[in-house]
């Protein structure tokens, strides 16, 4: 392949460090400069590693950048894409506006899989949300415009992004919506923003207050009525299989922002919880991504949005509001409003759809985050199968899930003395399982999962493939399993 004419060139290394060919080929070209810079640094080609040097006389490029991709028998798409994130925060900080990638073949991957890994991983760790910023300094400002990977076939190299391009589009959709301030995202809003995805082949219907009303989503209304803005349920498809064939169900916690209702959250952080409807961000993202790769399948995104607000005509602890379902759930804290909205947002998806399984994802609880930390979303399934294959999906990517207990012991300390049920446990006792618990009563006899991502919603600090910010997570995930499991 020929040398760029301009911008960066970005050659790969093998932990030791060993050149790979294309390095080989402009080290002999520049008469072993690269070679030498070895000699005297301390570069080793380990994974993510990053040399740069400034282009020698004879090469039309800005700079020469040696990317370490690590040990050959450890290389992996995932391994690949946190490469080319790393490349992307380097390229950014020396302030390339262009740089195009030599893709050889290793560890036993094509130049198109090195491609558009790299590319990949590149897209989703170059996200950033500068939508209100007025002013910024120059050197804060991202420069990198365009990554090009050069392979011996670049048509099927593009072939290759392809998938990966609309699976990136869908994380950073979803990056955006939880980003989005609070005053630019209540329901009404939000719904608007998700009938975009028209414009991608999603089918899209919002259900408006008074048809919640009609079909007695009083647990979901219930949190939003202490809110100026009212609550929708959106629900989005995309039929990429037979009409015959039962569809996959992805329900979201929509809750655009979460005060804690007449249950008061403290002052400090709050701020924070404009990201609680990060579940219903990730199921957008996921049809978006669904849609944008054409997958070969069926599935429905439903998304419960409401906004949690105290106020004269808020819900009051010791009210009972009747779900969807027919049960009768006691309020016991309105803080616990994310399970209400999905009583009914589980129980509409499962009574309409009859889908084959149903996963939920929602900023649900801040015991699993005591639990797990900032590295692990908690899982709950009634289905062993479908947990196992979420499990290895999200290892697959690097959203990684633990799967926790459910069990009738916890199930029992829901019970209400006055209702069906009670939307909180014992305290501060196993808050996530009762969480879990309540969830399980209104998804009937469904094959379904329940991921809390109340950890991973959002990043507190820069990691490989997610800057600082929102995550997007569950996006890659989902798009994951259904890729291994489900399409036809």
């Amino acid at each position: 392949m020929g040398l760029p004419a301009d911008g960066a060139f970005v050659v790969g290394a093998l932990e030791g460090p060993e050149l790979l060919p294309s390095a080989k080929d402009v080290d002999a070209r520049l008469s072993g400069a690269l070679a030498r810079a070895l000699e005297s640094g301390r570069f080793r080609g380990k994974k993510d590693q990053v040399l740069s040097l400034p282009a020698p006389h004879g090469l039309s490029a800005t700079r020469v950048v040696l990317l370490g991709l690590g040990k050959a028998d450890a290389l992996s798409p995932l391994t690949l894409q946190e490469s080319g994130g790393a490349l992307a925060v380097h390229l950014n900080r020396a302030g390339e506006k262009k740089a195009s990638i030599a893709c050889d073949p290793v560890g036993g991957k094509t130049p198109d899989e090195v491609g558009a890994n790299l590319l990949f991983g590149a897209s989703l760790r170059a996200y950033r949300f500068d939508k209100y910023r007025t002013k910024q300094k120059e050197e804060d400002k991202p420069t990198l415009e365009t990554l090009i990977a050069l392979s011996p076939d670049p048509a099927a190299t593009a072939e290759a992004f392809k998938p990966l391009e609309s699976v990136a589009e869908g994380v950073l959709f979803a990056r955006d919506l939880v980003s989005e301030p609070s005053n630019n995202k209540y329901p009404e809003k939000l719904a608007e923003r998700l009938s975009a995805l028209a414009d991608v082949g999603v089918d899209i219907e919002v259900l408006k207050a008074e048809r919640l009303r009609e079909l007695g989503m009083g647990s979901l209304l219930s949190v939003g009525q202490g809110s100026a803005r009212a609550p929708c349920l959106v629900v989005m498809r995309w039929m990429g299989a037979p009409e015959d064939t039962a569809p996959l169900a992805f329900v979201g916690k929509g809750v655009t922002f979460d005060t804690g209702g007449i249950s008061l959250k403290p002052a400090q952080g709050m701020e924070d919880m404009k990201y609680d409807m990060a579940g219903a961000a990730a199921v957008s993202g996921l049809m978006r991504a669904l849609a944008g790769r054409k997958a070969r399948v069926n599935a429905v995104g439903v998304v419960g949005l409401a906004e949690n607000m105290p106020s004269g005509t808020a819900s009051r602890p010791g009210d009972v509001v009747t779900s969807m379902s027919g049960q009768t759930i006691e309020i016991v804290n309105t803080d616990a409003e994310g399970r209400l909205v999905l009583a009914d947002t589980l129980w509409y998806a499962q009574d309409r759809f009859k889908p084959r399984f149903m996963i939920d994802l929602a900023t649900l609880t801040g015991a699993i985050v005591v639990s797990l930390g900032s590295y692990q979303a908690g899982l709950f399934s009634n289905n062993d199968e479908l947990a196992e294959r979420i499990v290895r999906a999200g290892r697959a990517v690097g959203e990684r899930a633990w799967r926790m207990p459910l069990a009738k012991a916890y199930d029992k300390d829901i019970n209400s003395e006055i209702a069906d049920v009670k939307n909180v446990g014992k305290g501060r006792e196993a808050g996530s399982i009762a969480g879990a618990q309540f969830l399980q009563r209104f998804v009937n006899k469904t094959p379904w999962a329940h991921i809390d991502i109340a950890g991973m919603a959002w990043a507190k600090k820069d990691m490989p493939l997610v800057p600082t910010g929102a995550s997007g997570f569950g996006v890659r995930l989902l798009d994951r399993f259904i890729a291994d499991h489900t399409e036809a």
